[in-house]
């Protein structure tokens, strides 16, 4: 096995016993970038250089007894919507040609504070307004999308060339690439990540979390992320935690929320069958199975629209006014859309969502979690528009991917793709795991249970 090939796991037990230098891992990595990057497109900029100069002084400190813990030495590569001191964050937009981060954000801090090794920052779709990624090819199969719009990020996890990577999420952009491309992706509780020096997509349904091979590995890199920021008004003052899960496979006691509704209706046959074959899994290991009601439904996708458009558009007003030939044309229309909103629409979007999350609440007061698909269809083919159900119906693609992942937004409960097989086509399909507020414990203890059940897991191909 290749030094690329390893988990963060498996790459930081081996750098703590000095079976494997930061300099040799990042070494692998950056040669891995080079062999597949052309074909997948993951990078906006690789730092190749910075990273072998940040690898050796991993390497130097570790020698002298300075180990930081599990994320010292290892290569990240950063969404180009983060913020690292000197360096450009694009948003995967002309509008941002020549702009320069003047400070680190809260979350690149914290992680270079780890001792972890930046090699790039990662595409996203334009100011992360998509879920398809454009410029990035999915890992399994290049002739699909990569997802959206952390594509960059679950693409670069699932190849091998980073060992971790963080996304940002607002109505499923890190869990939907996760899933589309077969890796672990964690959005959490809305506040436990600080979003300071984050490009805003919509500030009050934008998420930071990981992208990792395994559910272990995320429990690594949110340890490492959560923790109040002043500079960030939505910032939990949460006590910091260890959320590594431990080994324990027992899941005897926890109940399980099966949805009657929407989380099953116009999905892909084969997704449902995988789906449910892993909550079947997980009633093997002691969970109980409870069915639960998916509550106000018919209002999901309205609240979302009605939350992130205007607040997208204010957001990009002063640009949008000066300089809308460099958007591009999808993303242009939907920030020019949201001029057209009325106050009393957003206002209804707010309304909305506070009588979900109360909804929510109440569900969540006799489950420990829900377990639902990611997304209802698997990756689609680069240029597809809609996708038909087999009664007929047709659905955006955009639309179909941010359908099952949406609610987590709209409520701030976290939610956690885990990877449960492939389609006939050998594409990959995830299932997410929701929890209560401040749930992420229960939900990586789960999905390590579950993921310990199973094969470990293997890098795309990447051709």
């Amino acid at each position: 096995m290749q030094p690329y090939e390893l988990s963060l796991t498996q790459a930081a037990d081996a750098v703590r016993a000095r079976q494997l230098s930061p300099v040799e891992l990042a070494d692998s990595v950056l040669e891995r970038i080079e062999q597949v990057e052309p074909r997948l497109q993951a990078y906006v900029t690789v730092t190749a250089e910075q990273a072998r100069r940040a690898a050796r002084e991993a390497e130097n400190d570790i020698a002298a007894g300075r180990y930081r813990g599990p994320l010292h030495g290892i290569p990240m590569g950063l969404k180009d919507l983060i913020d690292v001191a000197g360096a450009a964050t694009s948003a995967s937009s002309r509008v941002r040609a020549d702009h320069r981060a003047q400070a680190d954000s809260t979350v690149a801090a914290r992680l270079a504070a780890a001792g972890a090794v930046l090699v790039g920052k990662t595409h996203t779709h334009e100011f992360a307004y998509g879920l398809t990624t454009p410029q990035t090819n999915n890992a399994w199969d290049r002739e699909r999308v990569a997802g959206g719009s952390s594509g960059g990020s679950a693409v670069a996890v699932a190849a091998g060339t980073a060992t971790f990577t963080l996304g940002t999420d607002t109505g499923g952009s890190i869990r939907v690439p996760a899933a589309l491309n077969g890796v672990v992706g964690l959005k959490p509780t809305y506040g436990l990540v600080p979003r300071h020096g984050v490009t805003s997509l919509s500030w009050s349904l934008d998420h930071v979390g990981p992208i990792t091979r395994t559910v272990e590995d995320a429990a690594l890199v949110l340890t490492a992320l959560a923790g109040h920021d002043p500079h960030d008004p939505a910032s939990l003052t949460t006590p910091a935690i260890d959320y590594r899960p431990g080994t324990g496979m027992d899941l005897t006691g926890l109940r399980v929320g099966v949805p009657r509704n929407y989380y099953f209706d116009h999905v892909d046959p084969e997704v449902e069958a995988a789906v449910r074959r892993a909550i079947a899994q997980l009633e093997s290991l002691g969970a109980r199975l409870v069915d639960v009601e998916i509550p106000l439904t018919r209002y999901i996708q309205a609240t979302q629209w009605g939350l992130m458009v205007p607040e997208a558009t204010a957001y990009h007003e002063r640009t949008l006014r000066a300089v809308p030939e460099l958007y591009q044309a999808d993303v242009r229309i939907l920030l020019e859309a949201g001029e057209l909103m009325p106050a009393g629409d957003y206002l209804r979007a707010q309304r909305s969502r506070t009588l979900m999350r109360q909804e929510w609440a109440r569900m969540l007061q006799y489950v420990d979690v829900i377990a639902a698909p990611t997304v209802p269809a698997t990756a689609v083919k680069a240029g597809q528009e809609t996708i038909t159900w087999p009664d007929g119906t047709a659905e955006g693609v955009s639309d179909a991917y941010v359908r099952l992942s949406s609610p987590a937004n709209i409520t701030g409960v976290p939610s956690l793709s885990v990877p449960v097989g492939h389609d006939t086509a050998g594409l990959p399909i995830g299932m997410q795991l929701l929890g209560r507020p401040l749930g992420e414990s229960a939900l990586l203890r789960i999905g390590h249970a579950y993921q310990q059940t199973q094969p470990a897991p293997t890098l795309a191909p990447a051709v």
